[in-house]
């Protein structure tokens, strides 16, 4: 039994727990509304750092979009400059000097230049940028999505182990009131001092597992108000309840529903085409690039006031043909192409886990369903034998040992129903996030 709930509280701890049959409620800390799932998922999406750096990621890649498109644009720049030359090249003309070019010279200049024709290369720039941050919009929606799932666990384990605890609370009080029958019976002298020591020693070990549990609770307790930006000294006050019923579908609609709305998928998908894309710039790092610029400024050094500053106009094209890069290109197009394949196959690969996925949760939606109605039975036949135990225990039929084992036996059953119950209800939640369903 001792292994049996050191287990449940493992699982607990893990905050791998949804759902069962209660509405829970603190009595203190009344003065606040109580936190329903929805309102506790909201409030951890409007309080978690992890979101907003997130959020920022996409910032950053909505401007590295901007940036990629300013390809596109006329890059304009204006210069100033001043050089002194000495000597500078002259004639003597009848004992007259005559300079060519002046000593000093000044220069004020706006020129514009542009990429004419670069084979799309811009264009596929472009579409990487945008490529990267349909994927930061992805990631976005994962973290949020994996936060409203941990809620979801923190939530309705909270509520499980408040469960847990009263049944524990129940056999204690049960064991406390044959204690003080033993006590009569003893000082009767129909028990021993065994009997007594036996029911106090089951008494200890149901008190050892209430403090396990309740050392579990809280410290859920405190996740949750760090997750929702509650202070921690709050006493957390739910309201919910485990009466969820998933709608499962046909096996094959499922999967394709994952197929279709799974975000890892539609990740993985953006990943194999930001991959392609990459490899399409790749293979045009070789190509030639055409560009053009035009300068407007004024300037000194001609002819006949070499010191006159004067208007002038230039314009140009450039043609760059790429020769020998040291097989930087080549290996840029190897590179790129064993990317996109490795993108492909993660592709595939995530393809095929969510098809497992949705295999066994719906095996396991079965499985705990079938649970379910064993535990309802074995609930029931451990309450029949505790009541019969328990008058028969009075009437001096039973021993002490019978007593204790039949409490033990209707607390293991009740705990088993409780874990059934939430196995159930978390299989069913985790079939909505397997199939791409979003959390509120």
């Amino acid at each position: 039994m001792k292994s049996r709930l050191t287990r449940t509280a493992g699982i607990v701890a893990t905050a791998l727990i949804l759902s069962l049959p209660l509405h829970a409620a603190v009595a203190e800390n009344s003065a606040e509304e109580p936190l329903t799932l929805e309102k506790s998922i909201q409030l951890v999406r409007d309080n978690s750092p992890f979101l907003k750096a997130a959020a920022e990621e996409i910032t950053a890649a909505d401007a590295r979009v901007t940036k990629s498109r300013s390809a596109w644009f006329p890059q304009i720049s204006a210069n100033a400059g001043y050089t002194y030359l000495d000597p500078v090249s002259e004639v003597n003309f009848t004992g007259t000097p005559f300079k060519f070019m002046p000593n000093n010279n000044y220069d004020a200049k706006v020129t514009a230049r542009s990429t004419i024709l670069d084979f799309g290369k811009r264009g596929n720039s472009v579409d990487v940028a945008l490529s990267g941050k349909k994927s930061a919009e992805y990631s976005l929606e994962i973290s949020r999505r994996e936060l409203s799932w941990q809620t979801v666990q923190l939530f309705y384990g909270i509520l499980f182990l408040r469960e847990s605890i009263r049944v524990e609370e129940k056999e204690i009080e049960a064991l406390n009131k044959a204690l003080d029958y033993a006590k009569k019976r003893y000082q009767a002298g129909a028990a021993t001092q065994f009997d007594l020591l036996s029911t106090e020693v089951r008494i200890a070990a149901a008190r050892s597992r209430a403090l396990d549990l309740k050392h579990v609770l809280r410290r859920n307790e405190l996740t949750l108000c760090r997750l929702t930006g509650l202070a921690d000294n709050s006493l957390v006050k739910l309201q919910g309840s485990f009466v969820v019923t998933p709608e499962v579908s046909k096996e094959s609609e499922l999967v394709a529903q994952a197929v279709q709305e799974r975000l890892e998928l539609k990740l993985s998908r953006e990943g194999e085409n930001a991959a392609k894309k990459q490899r399409s710039l790749a293979m045009k790092a070789g190509m030639p690039v055409v560009t053009g610029s035009i300068s407007y400024g004024t300037t000194n050094g001609f002819q006949p006031d070499m010191n006159e500053m004067r208007k002038n106009f230039a314009g140009g094209v450039h043609l760059e043909i790429p020769l020998f890069t040291g097989f930087r290109n080549s290996a840029e197009r190897q590179e790129a192409t064993a990317l996109m394949h490795a993108a492909t196959q993660r592709r595939l690969d995530t393809e095929q886990q969510a098809k497992t996925d949705v295999e066994a949760t719906l095996d396991a939606l079965q499985t705990s369903s079938k649970k379910i109605v064993t535990s309802e039975a074995q609930v029931k036949q451990a309450e029949l034998a505790a009541e019969h135990a328990r008058a028969r225990y009075v009437n001096g039929m039973a021993t002490t040992l019978d007593l204790l084992d039949t409490e033990a036996s209707l607390s293991q059953a009740e705990l088993a129903k409780l874990q059934a119950t939430y196995e159930y209800v978390m299989n069913g939640y985790t079939l909505k996030r397997v199939t791409g369903e979003i959390f509120w």
